[in-house]
């Protein structure tokens, strides 16, 4: 195994319930109130649909707000990777990535990574400035054709991230550790809070599938892993497989994932780099006659730069 390189699930796609908008030669995340499964490959700057989110959309009436998924492992923390996370709005780069009660942080000038304290975001100093907030990533199995293989959503949503993990915590105790032969479901949930000044805002839940009860759930997993056993499926030795690789590197996330991170979550960055460039004038990015969407002519954005930063190290890498 190399070392320093995080060995993370293999992904063969991405749900999200937004995207990536281009807006005065800005690419900023819009929200939706609905699931959208794309593959994980862009043309003219827009993720290409999945062929599920086709098969799902047909098989309901209205908007895509629930999934049908089995997880990958029986550790409710290897579904659910949450953290607190730091980045640099220079480039985009994971800098310190804590806990609540250790980090792993950047040393100075990039020199060698450093083991501290971590007292979350609201009573750590460098949290306060740079603007670090939870981050977490859930893979899950869609369908039958790679059971090995994932499909990642993404989420800095505190609202998604206490449910998601409280769910699989749950779900893991109720079913004597074998979260990973659940039949469950993703669902999209609504509320409104002071904070969004009663507007509707939308989470990520999951729950038992449609039509099904929990005994029901619980009696289709024993039986799963039956036969499962049965055959020398092995779930012990994934989940540590799993484990080791996910502490094989400092950040999880790789270079190209880097750029995609940050401008659907970390849009201030991008902003701030554009503000600046433009003498401090917010909103001052115009595209002149480009009526029809052409921003050649604006200036680059972090994910741009990322990009190429990317392009740039995998050349040198090779």
């Amino acid at each position: 195994m190399l070392k320093g390189l995080s060995i993370t699930p293999p992904v063969v796609g991405r749900i999200t319930i937004g995207r990536v908008i281009e807006k005065n030669g800005r690419r900023l995340p819009e929200k939706d109130d609905q699931f959208t499964i794309t593959s994980q490959i862009q043309q003219r700057g827009e993720w290409l649909a999945h062929p599920a989110d086709q098969a799902l959309r047909k098989a309901t009436t209205g908007k895509l707000r629930a999934i049908p998924v089995r997880l990958l492992f029986n550790s409710p923390d290897l579904n659910l990777r949450a953290d607190y996370s730091l980045f640099d709005r220079e480039t985009g780069r994971p800098v310190c990535v804590g806990n609540g009660e250790t980090c792993r942080r950047v040393g100075e000038n990039g020199s060698g990574m450093q083991t501290l304290p971590c007292p979350a975001p609201d009573a750590c100093a460098l949290g306060q400035q740079g603007g670090c907030k939870p981050y977490a990533r859930l893979n899950v199995v869609l369908g039958d054709d790679d059971e090995l293989g994932s499909f990642i959503f993404r989420t800095t949503s505190y609202n998604s991230i206490r449910t998601l993990s409280a769910r699989l915590h749950y779900f893991s105790a109720v079913s004597g550790n074998l979260l990973a032969c659940l039949p469950l479901e993703l669902k999209l949930r609504g509320k409104s809070t002071t904070q969004s000044f009663r507007t509707a805002i939308y989470y990520v839940d999951v729950g038992v599938r449609s039509g099904m009860t929990l005994e029901e759930t619980l009696s289709q997993a024993r039986e799963l892993d039956a036969r499962r056993r049965a055959v020398g499926f092995d779930q012990a030795a994934l989940d540590a497989a799993a484990s080791a690789g996910f502490a094989n590197g400092a950040f999880e996330d790789t270079p190209e994932e880097r750029a995609a991170v940050a401008e659907e979550f970390y849009p201030d960055m991008a902003s701030n780099r554009l503000d600046a460039g433009a003498g401090g004038k917010a909103g001052n990015n115009k595209t002149g006659n480009n009526e029809a969407g052409d921003t050649s002519g604006a200036k680059p954005t972090l994910h741009d730069k990322l990009e190429r930063k990317a392009v740039l190290l995998g050349g040198a890498a090779a």
